[in-house]
């Protein structure tokens, strides 16, 4: 099989990125240049084109810019690392506050070419194009990709091959939704599409029949949000320390009459995996969906003010910490990775 090569959409012009961030082209100009924060795409005619998570990432760099952050200094970090920063500084995450875009696949020579002349359809869909045919194409192929909520695939005709194709990317969960485009095919595979309940139209599709499916997929998608994880259904604060902190503060020598960084680095971490514990627990019914959210977003919440009680006790031992970090990740033979 080939491996699919795939193109993100929507992709934007620099004048566009410059107006999302406030920040002027020429500076991106700079930027790529000295820092290597350019576009990942490029046009034929050699126009730069930034893809959303371009355009996210150089966001999330503007505000902290505007913050007084030295770009130098923040240039290479990584998107995680950023988003830190940001809440460390009390900052908004403009690339957060945006509506999340539906994903979606397109998978088909003719459908994307369709598409490049209908970039309409995908202006509200944060979306991949594959300029490859179904059955050059494995479901290992989307492993690179995010969870997808609708997978659209070109099919010139339906036959058994193409119908049983398509049943086991169902199946596997490829995607949400599954719609098919395609040009000829008989009343009995169309049934048998139906049966699945894989949606099917004409190629080429109309666009608002296309757009009226993806957003069906959407809603299907988040149908099935926290069957398999209840974390999915209530977002948990995010956490202040990783390992290698907690296990530095429980090594630093006390000033004080106890060990409280110590015990509190414990708790935290005995805390943090019972909530992870929680969130995956097996329900049979609403009765206990409701009753491990309680104990999920309450084991969350006791993580988050033991954390701050360690942000109290390591206030003033900053510079000891840091060395107690260095130190271990000397020990372990690989970079500091402080949080």
């Amino acid at each position: 099989m080939n491996a699919a090569l795939f193109e993100p959409r929507p992709l934007y012009g620099i004048g566009t990125v410059a107006r999302l961030t406030g920040l002027k082209p020429d500076t991106l100009r700079v930027w790529e240049r000295r820092y290597g924060l350019g576009a990942s795409h490029k046009s034929p005619t050699g126009r730069r084109q930034y893809t959303q998570s371009d355009l996210e990432h150089l966001q999330l760099i503007a505000s902290l810019k505007g913050d007084g952050a030295r770009i130098g200094e923040i240039a290479s970090s990584e998107r995680k690392t950023l988003e830190m920063l940001l809440r460390q500084r009390g900052l908004r995450n403009r690339s957060a506050d945006s509506p999340v875009k539906p994903r979606a696949v397109f998978l088909g020579v003719a459908l994307c070419d369709w598409l490049d002349k209908h970039q309409g359809c995908v202006s509200n869909v944060s979306a991949h194009l594959a300029r490859t045919e179904l059955a050059d194409i494995d479901a290992e192929a989307f492993d690179t990709l995010e969870q997808n909520d609708v997978l659209v695939v070109e099919c010139g005709s339906l036959g058994s091959a193409q119908v049983a194709k398509l049943q086991q990317f169902q199946k596997i969960g490829v995607a949400a939704r599954i719609i098919v485009a395609y040009r000829f095919g008989n009343a009995h595979w169309l049934e048998e599409l139906g049966k699945s309940q894989i949606a099917v139209m004409e190629f080429p599709p109309d666009p608002g029949k296309l757009a009226f499916e993806i957003a069906r997929g959407v809603a299907e998608s988040a149908v099935h949000v926290g069957e398999t994880n209840l974390g999915e259904l209530m977002p948990g604060k995010d956490r202040q320390f990783n390992a290698a902190d907690l296990a530095a503060a429980a090594n630093l020598k006390s000033t004080l009459d106890c060990e409280c960084p110590k015990h509190i680095s414990e708790l935290i971490t005995a805390l943090a995996s019972f909530e992870e514990y929680s969130a995956s627990c097996s329900i049979d019914n609403w009765h206990d969906a409701a009753v491990h959210s309680c104990i999920y977003t309450y084991t969350g919440q006791a993580r988050h003010l033991m954390e701050k009680a360690l942000q109290a006790v390591l206030e003033e031992r900053g510079a000891d910490f840091q060395a107690e970090l260095k130190r271990q990740a000397s020990a372990a033979g690989g970079p500091c990775n402080a949080g």
